[in-house]
Order: C-alpha cells, then structure tokens, then sequence
C-alpha cells in the first residue's frame, strides 16, 4: 500500500475509498457509467496498486463506450495533451503523475495499447507488479504485434518467476521476426532458469550441466566475499548487521533472494525481519512465501506418491490439510485487511468450498460474483453450494445465471457440468422440456458425458 503518512491517515483514506468503491459498485448495477468511472478512478488515486480498484474502472470505462474497443467519438483530437504530459512525467521519473495523465487517456479510450503500456510502465516502477502485469498484458490485447509491448510483458513475466509465460511471448516474437537470433536464446535461457529455479538442474545430464555447475560455482565464491560491492548477498547481509533495526534492509535482501529464485531464504530473511517490525507488508510477503514453499512441497510429495511411495502418499494428505488450513487463516485476515478485494473473497470461498463448509463459502462468493474476472466460476460453486445445503430452488438461479455467461470453448468443463446439474434439477421437478434441452446441450459437446444420454432416452421414452 502506498504510505500518506501516519496509519491513522491511512485508515482515514482506506475507509473513503472502501466508500467509493461502494458507490461506484452501486451506480455500475445501475448503468451509471459516469459515476461509477468518477468512483472508481478515485479509489485508483488513492491506492494505486490495489488490482481491483483498477479493473474495475477499465471495466466500466469500457461499458460506457458499449466494447467498441475505439472508446470516445473523435478520440485522437483529445489525447496529444495527455500523451505529452505522459512523455514529460516520464522524462522526470514522476511515476504518479505519468500513470494519473495515462488512466485519464484511458477513461477517453479504455483500449489505447500506449496508455495500457504506460500504466504498466509507471506502476513497474513503483514496485505495483501485479497490476503492471495487467496492464502490460491489456496492451497487447489491443496490439499483439507490438514488439515493444511484448518484450515489456516478457520481462516482467520473468521477473515474477513466470518463465513458461515468458517463453510464449518471446515464441510469438520469434514468429514475428524469424531471422532474430536474440528471441531464440532467450528461450533457452529462460528454459534453463525455470529448470534452474525447480532445482532441476542436479539431475541435468546433457552438455550444458558442467557449464551451469561452473555457474553455480561462481556465483557461490562471490557471494561468499567479503569486500564491499564483490557480492549484493553479502553487502545487504552486512547492512543488517550494521543497522538490524532498519526493516529495508530485510525487505531488499528477501527481493533479491526472490528474483534469485532463493524461496527458503527469502522466507528466512523476511522471518528475521518480523522479528524486529510488526510491519503488515512484512508480514503478507511472509506468509505468500511460506504458502509458495508449502505448495513445492505438496507438489514434490505428490509426485512421489504417483510413482508408488505410500509415506509421501500419507504425508501429502497431512501437508495438504496443514496448507489449506494456512490459506483459510491468511486470507481471513486480509480480507479483515482489504475489506474491498473481490479476489481475497474469493480465494477463501474456494476453500472452504474445497472444506466443505458450504454455509461459510456462500457469502463470500456471492460478494466475489461482482468480480467479473471469476464471475462464471462463482456462480457455478455458488449454485454447488445451495445444492449441499438442499436449497434447490436457490442453485438453479444460480446455475440458470452462470449458463448465460458460459461458452464450451473457454470452459468446456463447467459448461458441461452446469447444462448437466439443471438437466438433472429440471427432470426431479418434472419440467422435462427443459430438462432434455439441456441434455441436449451436453449431448451437441460430448456424447459420452456422464448418463446424459441414458437419461434423455428415458424422458423421451416417457413422453411417448
């Protein structure tokens, strides 16, 4: 969260924009695009890296202008100003100013790919990566063959451990300009990153394992130096030394460890640092590493399993058990937090969808459905979870609401799976119309799924 002084302001501002967020969601339901873009954008102004509040506003600005993906009537006499107040802020590194003129082109066209990347641009800057991402990945939604645009979200998929992302983007480029040899070997190096990073690099066994054991090698002598400036590692490690109390320190050292792909000791150092600030950033950098190294290690234990070792079969349920536990206390807290993020609602309603605790999953998804990212998914759990509680009438308004927004070839599965759960509600209120038009729906995708077929020959059957 960007700092505005003391944690009394902050709340202070935390609340207002809780409040704006809330009547933008409000004049959004009522199609009051104006309003809710005013809203929205505010809540941006204030906190600038909170992922929400940004699709939010991209999401209604591009309501207002009906998806035309060209945004206002006559939209390039209104935005040479803003493009020059974007090219000064960057010339003087003003990182907030370049990214408000940047949200105020798009508020005139929501699919400018410059704008997209400038709000990438400043938000990376600002350490905002999350929302740089987005930003970096709308802009080549608008001009997927903008190389510039590409490189841009390449290295930030890389900086953020995304290598098999980073790889797609520099094959795209690749295809772009075939004779570029640099595309190419950037996907071999981000190949061996990604191996490197999973630790698979001690069971390599073909040419290039003596030269990465070489690299290791050197890497390991440098940081082991004692000189200033002979090794980054060393260097933030005898800062903290000299002033333990200062928590930057442990903050810098935890990213490098990060960008090294060093998760234990990025969760060390951050540990050490919570030792010393009660600070909560710390604090939820923390425990995403702790929850990262769990998974590895699920993951790790899993893979055991599948090749026949009953005790890492035993000891995945445990950690299993042991991480959703974790996830369920950590999001309960942010959400405590961040009382406006859809998202945190909506990871924790899959776990205690994933739990079983119905009665628990339901209010919060039915706060995340206003999330138009996890839309069709919320709907679908939600309607699953009426279903266990014996609500049937109030799972099929939700499955009826969740078809509506699902297509076989994005979510094959759940499109499957919803048309199939109303088939089977409609048959048990004797509505067989539409019982078989849903069958039918199963049917036109997949023939085989489940007893669909059987159990629209027997309405058939029975209607004669």
């Amino acid at each position: 969260m960007v700092d505005f002084g003391t944690q009394e302001d902050n709340n202070r501002r935390k609340k207002i924009a809780n409040e704006w967020w809330k009547k933008g969601t409000e004049a959004m339901s009522r199609q009051n695009w104006d309003f809710a873009i005013e809203m929205f954008g505010n809540a941006v102004q204030f906190f600038p890296e909170f992922m929400n509040y940004r699709q939010a506003l991209r999401g209604v600005e591009e309501k207002k202008y009906g998806n035309n993906k060209t945004g206002a009537r006559m939209v390039f006499l209104k935005v040479n100003s803003l493009r020059g107040r974007v090219k000064k802020a960057r010339t003087a590194k003003d990182w907030a100013e370049m990214d408000k003129a940047a949200e105020e082109g798009l508020a005139l066209n929501p699919w400018d790919g410059q704008f997209n990347h400038d709000v990438g641009e400043c938000c990376r800057e600002r350490g905002f990566e999350e929302v740089a991402t987005w930003a970096y990945e709308k802009a080549v939604q608008s001009e997927p063959e903008n190389k510039t645009f590409l490189i841009s979200l390449a290295d930030i998929y890389e900086q953020r451990g995304n290598y098999q992302g980073a790889v797609g983007i520099y094959q795209r480029l690749a295809k772009l300009e075939p004779l570029n040899g640099s595309y190419r070997s950037k996907i071999t190096q981000l190949g061996a990153s990604q191996t490197i990073d999973r630790g698979g690099y001690e069971k390599a066994k073909d040419t290039q394992e003596v030269k990465r054991g070489y690299e290791h090698d050197r890497l390991t002598k440098a940081e082991e130096a004692d000189g200033p400036g002979m090794s980054i590692e060393a260097d933030l490690q005898r800062q903290i030394r000299k002033e333990p109390e200062n928590v930057g320190h442990y903050v810098k050292l935890a990213e490098y460890y990060r960008k090294e792909g060093k998760f234990a000791e990025q969760a060390e150092i951050l540990k050490k640092g919570l030792e010393v600030s009660s600070d909560p950033n710390l604090r939820e950098q923390w425990e995403d590493v702790e929850i990262l190294l769990t998974k590895r290690q699920l993951e790790q234990l899993r893979d055991a399993a599948e090749k026949g070792d009953a005790n890492a079969k035993a000891k995945a349920a445990e950690i299993a058990k042991e991480l959703i536990a974790r996830e369920v206390d950590v999001f309960t807290r942010r959400i405590d937090r961040y009382p406006a993020d859809l998202k945190i609602k909506f990871e924790l309603a899959e776990r205690y969808f994933r739990l079983k605790k119905y009665s628990q999953a339901i209010p919060l998804y039915q706060q995340a459905a206003n999330d138009p990212r996890n839309e069709a998914t919320v709907l679908v759990n939600l309607g699953k979870c009426f279903l266990a509680e014996k609500r049937n009438d109030l799972a099929r308004r939700q499955f009826e609401k969740a078809v509506s927004k699902l297509n076989f070839q994005d979510t094959p599965d759940p499109y499957k799976e919803c048309h199939y759960i109303l088939a089977r509600l409609y048959e048990q209120s004797e509505d067989n119309t539409k019982a078989e038009n849903h069958y039918n729906e199963v049917l036109a995708v997949d023939y085989s799924y489940k007893d669909t077929r059987e159990r629209l020959e027997k309405i058939q059957g029975a209607a004669g």
